[in-house]
């Protein structure tokens, strides 16, 4: 959608909407139709994706310039603290994931890396804060004088096309942002301080366009948006009809002479717009209602000669009235765009240049650079906490077990522990993974023996020492101690799924006897904590028993029921329906209120069986009543350890002879 199309577009849009907008709505309606704008300009969004690279040592993925003062942000990506100042986006220019919420500190291990390989690259660091306090001047000075080292550096031309824009020299920030434009086409703030020029010089058709494409680069860059929405509220007209309605006609009509929305990554023999040269001319202004603001005509564009064109950007550098609104009024003026001043690159998918020594080189790497300070190994999935810190995953995590703070500096980090998205730093594992291949490898070979250790479901199994578990039966656990916050972690990132509960023993610290527990939902609270539902599975006898980081492990064989004859069966069977009916009927005398709370925390009954011996546990239904008869565990845990249904059938019949006495007839 080029700056004529605009252009074109505007007037015959002022004509289509003939009802006045009331100030209620005029947000709600310019924000649709900047919406409506965006999506035509859809094209340059899609191939947005298909332009990315992965970008080179010590660059930041915002910028492509060297990484000063890195920062990462929540989505794993570094950006140089400069292209986050002001926290114009809110998402991810790479990934498209929440970059997080401010404040956001220097990540100091790649700082430190930064100063240690490129010290000379530092030099410039005050720039931003120069630029921030309107020092152009000395700003200026300092880029040029790094440039001399470095002329590839395109952050060095960013700000040097900043200063020229605040020391009106237009024309020259203009081919510092067409060169940006054309090394790194898909960077937003390129276009959005080019259509700021464009807009304080009066080329507004031209600078709604080029903010048109920055939000089609990164639709969450607000200023841009409200920009937008500015230029639109003095363009048109007050309305009655609905801007809705309004886009509806649109989308059937279609503006005129804007069929084909710019695209970054068109072919260069074909113009992406067509801005044509003009002179700067004073033209009378109109009134716009009641809100007296003064709004720009529509201006003839038309060829000039290039001499013109120097003259007439030196005429509107030194126009003292450019921009001011002491007479409420806008004035009507257009610098001349050279062919360079309007030309975008065609080619989207053209690399960027190398930034010279920005390439760390094999020799000055070392691997102790990147070793985790908790674990004194290689980095393994590196994250960086909102402090700036730097761990390996699991042992930051593990931490979080404990104390939610950082290991380093204690900062506070609740927030960090309540989202739970520690996502990987990519710019350290792509580092790690280039330059020290041999070390990443030995890494992953020790992490893969460890999680295959952890795999093991009849070795070194992990125990929870707490309550008694039954086969088939639900068991829900707070799970709050350290200790068990990392074992069922372990046993998610494993994908087992699976731990033994045993109770407790106080001569060998928990039981000869338990049940394999199946998770089936984790669900974790904000502050590290978890409620666990889980299901009991194969009973196991304990063979040896051991220690891992806090938890109890264990060495286990399965048990399993010894099926009877034939000739036995029938008898078997005969129990077993006896038991069953007297189990009914002790269920069916309870108070209703024992009832109601038996059926809320075990659910109902389970059905009995066709094939009695046909499970290795035997029925569930045996299971579920031994877990919600109120015996002792112990009694309880003398059942469990039984491998003959039919003595489990006669101790459970004991039990419920017993309680049947008890109850009122």
């Amino acid at each position: 959608m080029s700056g004529t199309a605009v252009g074109n577009g505007i007037p015959w849009l002022r004509e289509l909407l003939d009802a006045r907008w009331t100030p209620e709505e005029r947000p709600r309606q310019l924000e649709a139709l900047v919406g409506y704008l965006v999506r035509r300009s859809g094209p340059c969004a899609e191939e947005r994706s298909g332009c990315e690279e992965e970008p080179s040592p010590l660059s930041c993925v915002g910028c492509r310039g060297f990484l000063r003062e890195p920062v990462t942000v929540q989505c794993g990506h570094t950006y140089c603290r400069r292209c986050l100042r002001g926290e114009p986006r809110r998402r991810c220019r790479l990934c498209r994931q929440d970059m997080g919420r401010e404040p956001r500190k220097t990540c100091v291990l790649l700082q430190q890396l930064a100063g240690t390989w490129f010290p000379h690259r530092h030099g410039h660091d005050e720039t931003p804060e120069l630029l921030e306090v309107g020092n152009y001047k000395e700003a200026l000075r300092r880029v040029e004088i790094c440039m001399e080292s470095d002329r590839n550096d395109l952050t060095l031309r960013l700000y040097r096309a900043e200063s020229f824009a605040g020391l009106c020299e237009f024309g020259k920030a203009t081919e510092d942002l067409d060169f940006l434009i054309s090394q790194q086409s898909n960077w937003p703030e390129v276009y959005f301080k080019k259509a700021k020029i464009l807009q304080g010089t009066g080329c507004l058709y031209e600078s709604l366009s080029f903010y048109l494409r920055t939000l089609a680069l990164d639709e969450t860059y607000e200023p841009a948006r409200l920009e937008i929405e500015k230029i639109l509220c003095d363009f048109l007209s007050p309305v009655q009809e609905t801007v809705e309605g309004v886009l509806k006609e649109l989308e059937r009509t279609s503006l005129p002479n804007s069929q084909k929305p710019f695209v970054l990554g068109a072919n260069k023999d074909e113009p992406v717009y067509d801005v044509q040269p003009c002179s700067v001319q004073h033209v009378g202004v109109q009134e716009v209602g009641r809100s007296g603001l003064r709004r720009t005509s529509s201006v003839h564009l038309f060829h000039s000669k290039q001499s013109s064109v120097d003259e007439t950007l030196k005429r509107v550098a030194s126009e003292p009235l450019l921009g001011s609104q002491e007479k409420g009024a806008y004035l009507k003026r257009k610098f001349s765009l050279s062919e360079q001043d309007t030309k975008v690159c065609g080619d989207m998918r053209t690399k960027h240049v190398k930034h010279g020594d920005n390439s760390v080189l094999d020799f000055i790497m070392d691997a102790t650079d990147f070793e985790c300070s908790l674990c004194m190994r290689l980095f393994y999935e590196p994250v960086t906490t909102p402090c700036g810190h730097t761990f390996c995953k699991k042992c930051l995590e593990r931490c979080l077990d404990h104390t939610p703070q950082c290991p380093l500096c204690k900062e506070s980090l609740s927030e960090y522990l309540a989202r739970r998205t520690y996502n990987i730093t990519h710019l350290l594992e792509y580092l790690i993974k280039k330059y020290l291949p041999e070390e990443l490898s030995e890494r992953k070979s020790v992490h893969a023996e460890e999680t295959s250790e952890l795999s093991n479901l009849t070795k070194n199994v992990p125990v929870f020492v707490c309550t008694m578990a039954y086969p088939t039966v639900p068991c829900p656990l707070h799970v709050f101690e350290p200790r068990y916050r990392l074992m069922i972690r372990r046993c998610m990132e494993t994908g087992t799924k699976q731990f033994g509960m045993c109770i407790s023993d106080p001569e060998k610290s928990f039981a000869d006897y338990g049940c394999m527990l199946q998770i089936r939902n984790v669900h974790f609270l904000p502050d590290g904590r978890s409620v666990v539902d889980t299901v009991g599975g194969k009973r196991f006898h304990v063979v040896k028993r051991g220690m891992r980081d806090g938890y109890c492990t264990a060495d286990i064989e399965y048990l399993s029921d010894i099926q009877v004859s034939q000739e036995e069966y029938p008898q078997l069977k005969e129990l077993h329906n006896a038991v069953h009916k007297e189990a009914c009927r002790w269920f069916q005398n309870l108070r209703y209120r024992f009832r109601s709370q038996i059926l809320h925390h075990f659910g109902a009954m389970p059905e009995t069986e066709e094939d009695i011996q046909e499970a290795p546990n035997g029925p569930a239904w045996c299971w579920w009543l031994l877990a919600v008869l109120p015996v002792d565990p112990r009694y309880q845990l003398s059942v469990l350890s039984m491998m003959s249904f039919k003595d489990r059938l006669l101790k459970i019949q004991h039990i419920l002879t017993c309680f049947s006495r008890d109850q009122p007839k």
